[in-house]
C-alpha cells in the first residue's frame, strides 16, 4: 500500500510560505536542504482492544552534500529549536 505524502507536502508548503513571507523584501535563495522523517509501519496482529505495536524507523535526506555538512546543519537547527 503506498504511504500518503499529504503530512510531508503540508510541512514543506508551510516552511515555504513561512520562509517567503519573512524575507519578502530580501534577495534570498534557499541553501542545503534537510529532511527528517518518522516512519512508523504496524507489526503483529491487533490485541482486543485494536491496538497493534509499530516499528519506528527515522529517515534522513539532504540536497547533496558532505557527511559533515548534514551533521553540521542538523546540529544548528538543534541549537535554534533548543537554545
Amino acid at each position: 500500500m503506498p504511504i500518503d505524502q499529504t503530512m510531508l507536502g503540508t510541512v514543506v508548503q508551510e516552511q515555504m510560505e513561512a520562509i517567503e513571507a519573512d524575507h519578502l523584501e530580501d534577495d534570498c535563495q534557499l541553501g542545503a536542504v534537510v529532511v527528517i522523517v518518522e516512519v512508523l509501519c504496524a507489526e503483529g496482529e491487533a490485541n482486543e482492544l485494536g491496538e497493534q505495536e509499530a516499528r519506528r524507523e527515522v529517515r534522513i535526506r539532504t540536497s547533496p552534500m558532505t557527511q559533515h555538512g548534514r551533521i553540521g546543519l542538523v546540529a544548528e537547527a538543534l541549537r535554534n529549536l533548543f537554545g
